[in-house]
């Protein structure tokens, strides 16, 4: 499922006009998306410029900055090294959460509540970011205890508009893999749920995003809500999006 001229090969002996990466492995790979266009097949999904720009964690929370989306405290780039990584911590404050910049899927993420966790966290995160990714490159960002978690499924067309879907809650987690989505959230007042469907539409639409995409937030017991990352593709819980507006969202990327 990583062997991209295999992939490409087999788009052309199958004569397909299109490939939909699915949503794991390539499907956020922006090397991915520029060869099967430039192989005359259409992606399914957003440009590769804006999976550059938003699939990178780092460079996502830089771009949802200057959107004017809050962020919660951490790194401006990926950790040079360890050292940096004891350093970034006692900046940020314990406890803080180690993230792959080239991540998803709830891999390559360690929390560490003191300097003591810090090098287990670090080597293990990295590891399986590299063994997930490829990329062992590394952020970490303030870890907010017990967060909601809320993501809002957005749809960008050719032209320049974007248009949110409303909220999935995914607050219910194991080992940060999702295990139930609901919408709309119990926890989201309507002047939340404006604020943060505002938010992530400004943000794709800074980043010309196409097609589907899903814009994450964490949200404290005050409901202070910050960005934590975007996925560039359709996610696994789109049908939740789905049974609540009656809109195939397949169908739309197609």
């Amino acid at each position: 499922y990583l062997n991209i001229p295999a992939i490409i090969s087999a788009a052309e002996v199958t004569d397909a006009e299109a490939i939909h990466p699915g949503y794991g492995f390539l499907s956020e790979n922006a090397d991915f998306a520029e060869q099967v266009e430039s192989s005359g097949f259409a992606f399914i999904g957003p440009r590769p410029e804006s999976i550059r720009l938003m699939g990178d964690k780092s460079e996502a929370k830089r771009n949802a900055i200057a959107a004017g989306v809050p962020v919660a405290l951490g790194t401006d780039g990926p950790l040079r090294d360890f050292d940096e990584a004891i350093s970034e911590a006692e900046r940020i404050g314990y406890p803080v959460m180690l993230k792959a910049a080239s991540g998803g899927g709830g891999k390559g993420i360690r929390v560490a509540e003191s300097v003591k966790d810090l090098k287990d966290a670090y080597d293990s995160a990295s590891a399986e970011a590299i063994a997930n990714f490829g990329d062992g490159r590394l952020y970490m960002e303030k870890y907010i205890h017990n967060p909601r978690h809320i993501e809002v499924q957005i749809l960008g067309d050719n032209y320049g508009n974007v248009v949110h879907l409303f909220e999935r809650e995914c607050s219910v987690q194991r080992r940060h893999q999702k295990l139930i989505e609901e919408s709309p959230s119990a926890f989201v007042t309507p002047e939340l749920r404006e604020k943060m469907t505002s938010a992530a539409v400004a943000l794709a639409k800074r980043v010309g995003y196409r097609n589907a995409g899903t814009i994450e937030f964490l949200v404290d017991n005050d409901r202070n809500f910050y960005f934590c990352e975007m996925n560039t593709r359709i996610q696994v819980e789109h049908p939740v999006t789905e049974f609540v507006t009656g809109l195939d969202l397949i169908k739309e990327q197609l």
